[in-house]
């Protein structure tokens, strides 16, 4: 018969093999301004992203560059368990963490002037299936970001 201990443990590493399937860990640079590609998994979503499953619609801004930015900054900021990693002028990456397993997600927000739109990535770092979280996550700023830029 076995313990709880025993059981939370076996638990934990179901659980851990089922989410540690296909990690996309590591840096990610935006390179001649673009975000990196989301993985084959379903975890990440992307305004850049021809697939159905990854493509989600960018945001437009009719301010400046500068004050779309302070105020997709000052929102996302303002997330539980987030933390800016990186800031340059057009260009903000977020670490976010789940509340449970500590698993790390990456939000990229890209900025094009030239065209006033706001293009960004969510992406879980390892797993396979994040249950719509970073899509969630994104509409979720979407609402708050509406009427402010």
């Amino acid at each position: 018969m076995k313990s709880i201990f025993q059981k939370k443990g076996l638990l934990s590493l179901l659980l851990l093999a089922i989410f540690s399937h296909g990690a996309t860990g590591g840096e990610l640079p935006v390179q001649d301004l673009q975000l990196a590609p989301c993985p084959d998994s379903p975890n990440c979503v992307s305004t850049l992203s021809d697939l159905e499953t990854h493509a989600i619609a960018p945001f437009r801004y009719t301010t400046t560059m500068a004050e779309a930015q302070a105020v997709l900054k000052q929102i996302v900021g303002e997330m539980r368990r987030t933390e800016l990693v990186q800031e340059e002028e057009g260009y903000l990456h977020y670490e976010v963490r789940s509340f449970l397993f500590r698993f790390v997600d990456d939000v990229e927000i890209l900025f094009d002037d030239g065209s006033k739109t706001i293009h960004f990535r969510s992406a879980s770092r390892v797993g396979y299936s994040d249950f719509g979280v970073n899509r969630n996550r994104m509409e979720e700023v979407r609402r708050m970001v509406e009427g402010k830029l």
